[in-house]
């Protein structure tokens, strides 16, 4: 029996040696530095339509890396950042751009958090108004318990 391990044994030896003498260096994404930089800027604006919490920079989802590719052929091509841009938007939508555009299908987007910040403070006065305008025998006095012990 220890015959078949120490074989086995040897196999997994050999089997890791050849999986590391075939190892190869890790091949930059892009042989261009500089259009790699453009293709992680312009990543950087788009949401990743899986994740949808991350960028199409910063996501692992097959998606994403099909989406960098995507850019970084159509940079190689010669377009710009604008046309990338655009480009993704016209096939997924506004959603796709972290920023989108401030137009009538996007209104509520940019203006809803600061007008919920305004209805809450009103809300807040007028509550606090209305409270102050009370008696004050409207308003339960907190009486001391006695004799807590027995």
């Amino acid at each position: 029996m220890s015959k078949f391990f120490a074989r086995g044994f040897a196999l997994l030896c050999l089997f890791l040696c050849v999986s590391l003498a075939s190892a190869n260096e890790a091949v930059p994404a892009a042989a261009d530095p500089e259009l790699e930089a453009r293709m992680l800027t312009i990543t950087a604006e788009l949401r990743c339509l899986v994740c949808q919490n991350q960028t199409i920079a910063d996501s692992h989802a097959d998606l994403a890396i099909d989406l960098r590719q995507q850019v970084r052929e159509m940079l190689q091509k010669g377009m710009t950042d604008q046309q990338i841009t655009e480009y993704m938007t016209a096939r997924y939508g506004d959603f796709v751009l972290y920023r989108p555009p401030f137009n009538r299908m996007t209104v509520l987007l940019w203006v809803g958090p600061g007008l919920l910040l305004v209805l809450g403070l009103l809300g807040l006065v007028l509550v606090l108004r209305r409270r102050s305008r009370m008696p004050e025998d409207r308003f339960d006095a907190e009486e001391p318990e006695a004799n807590q012990g027995s």
